[in-house]
């Protein structure tokens, strides 16, 4: 069964200041770990004169990677806490290093793992984050006659026509998702007495943004 997931679809930077100490998040989606490093290596370019630059990543759909550093902050108190944030908000193929320029007053661990919780926190809130659902395209053939029940079946469904081609007969390329084919060929097959054609292409995973459709295939 595929599930639904979320996705760090186009990163931000977020700032906070705790005791005159700056913590600078920046976000980036990755794909691979090759992409991580690559990011984080030019952030640590970016911010050469940074007290720390700290990261955290998890990539794949069931965020099969992880990864986290504290770069040389106590142990415990940066990586894993930003890691910690990103896993409680179930975002995949994301990756964020927070930079801290060091104000001169010590925070402590318990004052550490605020502020770098709370830098990705911050970040996170400019960021663009989808939820990617699985759906199939679906081709529905139908006479002229039919055409009327299955648009408005398709609209009371909310369902989404990618394609409309019309010749002797009308075909629809209609995104479908997993939950709702079974619902859509019943309704479909009754309003046309079986007439109508459902034909499964192939699996997709969507989002939507801005009210436009967004397609990841397979």
């Amino acid at each position: 069964m595929r599930n639904a997931y979320r996705i760090l679809y186009e990163g931000a930077v977020g700032e906070i200041t705790e005791k005159k100490s700056r913590f600078i998040a920046t976000f980036r989606p990755v794909k691979t770990e090759e992409e991580a490093v690559a990011f984080i290596d030019e952030l640590r370019k970016k911010y050469w004169d940074a007290s720390h630059n700290c990261y955290a990543w998890i990539i794949g759909k069931n965020g099969e990677e992880k990864r986290s550093s504290d770069d040389g902050e106590p142990s415990q108190t940066a990586g894993k806490p930003m890691l910690d944030v990103l896993e409680r908000e179930n975002i995949v193929n994301i990756c964020v290093v927070v930079t801290r320029y060091f104000g001169g007053t010590l925070l402590g661990t318990g004052g550490l793992v605020r502020a770098y919780s709370g830098a990705v926190k911050e970040g996170l809130n400019a960021c663009t984050v989808l939820t990617i659902e699985p759906a199939k395209k679906v081709s529905i053939l139908t006479d002229y006659n039919g055409i009327g029940k299955i648009q408005y079946i398709l609209g009371q469904l909310d369902m989404k026509t990618l394609e409309s081609n019309y010749t002797d007969r009308v075909e629809l390329i209609v995104l479908v998702p997993d939950e709702k084919l079974g619902k859509l060929n019943a309704e479909i097959t009754e309003a046309t007495s079986g007439k109508a054609v459902m034909t499964e292409l192939f699996e997709v995973y969507y989002s939507i943004l801005n009210k436009e459709v967004i397609l990841f295939e397979e």
